[in-house]
């Protein structure tokens, strides 16, 4: 394969997961936003921090303007990491991979992007915005489906889905930050459940977190969940367990060099989440702990695209 092809196929499931994350936060944002009791939990400038590059009036100015924010975070072609522009670069990620592809797939993206690029798409996020919001989460859903059930388990399969878990990882680690920033990161304050909600709810972890947290310490239960759990789909150990077994199939398929520096360096980053505790994380400082991890990935991301699409 092509490292060209192989850089497409990474980043059109990176690129597909983010949408996913901003579709999810979006909608959860929306939808307690109009909970008195929880209004000042929530605040669009943790979604505008992840998904825009604004600086600080323009912050103020977005984060209390519900349908503006909207339109920056979904249509505007301004913004960079607008769902339109994330998108938009999504279907030109498979087009160039399109022999690699199904057809379903290719359809199923070409789907979501005349969706976000529909003219009225302003005019309905304004008159019918939760009905907007779940469309394009079904849609994103349908593409997990698509290319889940019709992929051929090969090189092309591998090379998606390490992406997707990359992108979720970091992603995890973003939301995650800008949660525990609004509260600087203080966690022996005993905080009700519905503190976290928005978090939880972002990440589609809420009921999962009921399920299986018994104690009253939601602060330190929440952090568990989001970093260590390993079977919460979005935790970071989950996504490091899931890019551990594709990175392995990728380094059978394709033997590149330099495959054990790969290795090493993705192996210091899974024993270090993997053998952590509470304990550990309250010694390093959590918001240390997040940042080292986030940096890390960042740093295996690098070095996997001079691995395997020749980025330099």
């Amino acid at each position: 394969m092509l490292s060209r092809v192989a850089d497409s196929l990474y980043w059109l499931d990176r690129y597909m997961e983010r949408t996913d994350a901003m579709v999810r936060v979006l909608r959860t944002n929306y939808v307690l936003s109009f909970d008195d009791n929880l209004n000042s939990l929530s605040s669009w400038r943790q979604l505008l921090n992840i998904f825009g590059y604004l600086p600080e009036e323009k912050l103020q100015e977005y984060e209390k303007d519900t349908p503006a924010t909207m339109r920056f975070l979904i249509t505007d072609i301004t913004n960079p990491n607008s769902m339109r522009s994330i998108i938009g670069r999504a279907r030109e990620n498979a087009r160039g991979a399109q022999d690699h592809i199904t057809k379903e797939v290719w359809e199923q993206v070409n789907q979501v992007y005349h969706q976000v690029n529909d003219p009225s798409m302003e005019k309905r996020l304004e008159d019918e915005t939760l009905k907007v919001i779940d469309q394009l989460t079904e849609y994103i859903t349908l593409y997990y489906g698509v290319t889940v059930s019709t992929m051929p388990r090969g090189n092309g399969w591998y090379l998606m889905n390490t992406g997707k878990f990359i992108e979720r990882c970091l992603l995890t680690i973003d939301i995650a930050r800008q949660h525990l920033g609004v509260i600087e990161y203080k966690l022996d304050e005993t905080r009700d459940i519905l503190y976290w909600r928005n978090l939880l709810l972002s990440l589609s972890g809420y009921e999962l977190h009921l399920k299986t947290y018994r104690t009253r310490n939601h602060d330190w239960n929440v952090v568990d969940q989001v970093l260590f759990n390993p079977d919460f789909t979005r935790s970071v150990r989950y996504s490091l367990q899931k890019i551990k077994g594709y990175l392995g199939k990728i380094v059978e398929y394709n033997n590149p060099e330099g495959k054990e520096l790969l290795w090493n360096q993705f192996g210091r980053m899974m024993s270090r989440i993997e053998y952590a505790d509470m304990e550990q994380v309250q010694e390093e400082k959590l918001e240390e702990f997040l940042r080292h991890t986030r940096s890390d990935m960042v740093n295996f991301h690098q070095l996997l695209g001079k691995s395997f699409f020749s980025y330099h």
